[in-house]
C-alpha cells in the first residue's frame, strides 16, 4: 500500500547552485532569487541534487541550501539532494537535510566504486532507518554507470521511509518495470526532461527536472492536461519545448540551465570546476541554440530592429548580382516575384532565371567563388545529395545576424524552395529543357523575427510557386 506521510505529486525543479562568477564561492541571494523565480508554478524544489552541481559542494554548503529554501518555499515541500558514493557521508547529509528542515531526502546509487546489489541495498536500508526522515531513491545511469537493480527497489518499497524513486534514466521500459513492481508503495517520478509525457502517460506521479527552473508553468500544464486525458495538448506542449529539454539532457550538471537562466536575467553565474571553462562549458553554436530557443517561448524578448521587404521595380532588385535591367532584357532573363505569409511569417522571394551562357550564370558562379559577408548563397537542395535544377541558388537579402535568423534561411526557406522547384518542373511549369540549360538565383526576404518554421515553410513554398509562375507562364 502506497505510504500517505508524504505527495510527492507535481513538479518540483532540480535547482541549479548559484556562485560568484569570480570567486565560485556560493552566492545565496542569487539562490533566493532563483527560489522565488519559479515557486509560483512548483510544488516543491530540489536542492544540491546532480543539476545543482552536489559533488563540488561542501557538507556546510549543502545544509546551507537547505536552510534557504526552507526559508523561501513556505509550505511547499523542500527535497534535499543527499548523494555520496559512501555511506556514512550520505548518513550524515541526510541528517544535515533533516535539521535544516527538509521534507525528503533524494540519494543515488552508490557511485565510482560499484557495490553488489546486496550492497546497494544495505546503502538505502542504513540511511532509511538511520534518519527519520522520507527517502527518496534516484536512478542515474548516465553518470552513476550503473542501473539501480528493480529488485533492490522492490525490496527498499517495503521500509516505510522509502517513499519514492527518482528515475533519470530516459529508458521507459526500466520505469514501467518500477511501477509493476514497486508503483503500488511508492511514487515514481520522472527525471528525464524528454519523456514527461509517455512517464505520466505510464503512471509517475511527477517529476524532478532541470528544465523545470527554466519553464515550469510549461510542466504544471503538462501535469493538469494528463490529469484530464487531454493527451494531445500535452503531447504538443513536450514537442514545444522538446529541443530546449534535450539540451539540458545532454549538458548535466546545470551547465546548459545555468546559461539559460542567465540569458533569462536570472542571474546564477557559472558552474564550478572543472564544469567551468573559459569562455563557458558551452560551445557558441549550443548557446546560440539555448538562446533561439527561449526566444520561441517567450523568455527572452526578442530585439527590434527596422526591416522593409524590398520595393521597386523587380528588375531593379538584383543590383547585388552586378544586373542591370537592360542586363535582364538584353539576355531575355526571366523574373518573378512572390509573397505570401502574415506578421512575422510574411516572407518576399524575388526570382531570377535564365541560361549558363548569359551574365546570370556569370553572377551564379560568383556568388560560389566570392559570396557575400553575411549572406552567404546555399545551393538549394531538396535533401542530401539531391541537388535541384535548374541549379539555384538561394540568397539572403538581409545580413543572417544570429543563429535565429540562419536558421530561418538555410532551413525551411531552403527546403521550401527546393520543393517548390521540384514540384513546378513535374507540373511543367518550368520547361524541361530548363532544367539543364538555366540557373536560379532566388533573393529570400525573411522577417528578421521570423520563429515558427512550419508556417515559414508553406509561405515561402507559395511565395516560390508564385514567383516562379510569374517569371515561366507571363
Amino acid at each position: 500500500m502506497r505510504k500517505k506521510n508524504l505527495s510527492l505529486k507535481g513538479v518540483f525543479p532540480a535547482l541549479v547552485t548559484p556562485f560568484d562568477r569570480k570567486t565560485e564561492t556560493l552566492d545565496e541571494e542569487a539562490f533566493r532569487r532563483l527560489i522565488r523565480h519559479v515557486l509560483p508554478y512548483v510544488d516543491g524544489v530540489v536542492t544540491s541534487g546532480t543539476t545543482g552541481e552536489f559533488p563540488y559542494l561542501s557538507r556546510e554548503e549543502q545544509r546551507r541550501l537547505v536552510e534557504i529554501a526552507r526559508e523561501e518555499v513556505g509550505e511547499k515541500l523542500v527535497i534535499a539532494g543527499c548523494g555520496a558514493s559512501g555511506t556514512a557521508e550520505a548518513l550524515a547529509l541526510a541528517q544535515d537535510a533533516k535539521e535544516a528542515g527538509a521534507d525528503a531526502v533524494l540519494v543515488v546509487t552508490p557511485y565510482f566504486l560499484h557495490p553488489s546489489d546486496k550492497g546497494v541495498y544495505q546503502h538505502f536500508y542504513d540511511i532509511a532507518t538511520r534518519v527519520d526522515v522520507p527517502l527518496i531513491l534516484y536512478n542515474i545511469p548516465q553518470v552513476v554507470d550503473r542501473y539501480l537493480p528493480r529488485e533492490v527497489i522492490e525490496d527498499l518499497a517495503d521500509l516505510p521511509n522509502v517513499v519514492g524513486l527518482k528515475d533519470s534514466s530516459g529508458n521507459l521500459t526500466y520505469t514501467m518495470e518500477v511501477l509493476e513492481y514497486a508503483g503500488d508503495r511508492i511514487d515514481v517520478l520522472i527525471g528525464h526532461d524528454e519523456v514527461v509525457v509517455p512517464a505520466l502517460a505510464g503512471g509517475v506521479t511527477g517529476m524532478i527536472l532541470a528544465s523545470a527552473q527554466v519553464y515550469p508553468e510549461v510542466w504544471q500544464e503538462v501535469l493538469r492536461l494528463m490529469d484530464q486525458g487531454r493527451v494531445e495538448e500535452a503531447r504538443a506542449l513536450q514537442r514545444k519545448v522538446q529541443k530546449l529539454s534535450r539540451i539540458f539532457c545532454r549538458y548535466g550538471g546545470g551547465v546548459a540551465v545555468k546559461a539559460a537562466l542567465n540569458m533569462m536575467g536570472v542571474p546564477v553565474g557559472r558552474p564550478r570546476r572543472p564544469l567551468k571553462s573559459v569562455g563557458g562549458a558551452l560551445i557558441h553554436e549550443v548557446r546560440a541554440e539555448i538562446r533561439l530557443e527561449l526566444e520561441k517561448l517567450g523568455k527572452i524578448q526578442v530585439e527590434d530592429e527596422p526591416f522593409e521587404y524590398p520595393g521597386g521595380p523587380l528588375e531593379a532588385r538584383f543590383g547585388d548580382l552586378e544586373l542591370t535591367p537592360e542586363d535582364i532584357r538584353a539576355h531575355n532573363l526571366r523574373v518573378g516575384s512572390g509573397t505570401a505569409g502574415e506578421g512575422l511569417n510574411k516572407v518576399q522571394l524575388d526570382l531570377i532565371a535564365g541560361r549558363k551562357d548569359t551574365p546570370l550564370g556569370d553572377a551564379y558562379a560568383l556568388q560560389l567563388t566570392y559570396p557575400l559577408h553575411g549572406r552567404e548563397a546555399l545551393t538549394t537542395i531538396l535533401e542530401p545529395g539531391l541537388t535541384v535544377r535548374p541549379s539555384t541558388l538561394l540568397l539572403p537579402t538581409l545580413p543572417q545576424k544570429n543563429l535565429r535568423q540562419a536558421n530561418m534561411i538555410y532551413g525551411p526557406t531552403q527546403s521550401a524552395l527546393a520543393r517548390a522547384i521540384v514540384d513546378a518542373l513535374e507540373a511543367r511549369v518550368i520547361p524541361e529543357e530548363a532544367a539543364d540549360e538555366e540557373v536560379m538565383i532566388v533573393l529570400a526576404t525573411v522577417h528578421p523575427k521570423a520563429l515558427d518554421r512550419h508556417a515559414l515553410y508553406h509561405s515561402v513554398y507559395e511565395a516560390a510557386r508564385a514567383a516562379i509562375a510569374q517569371a515561366y507562364l507571363r
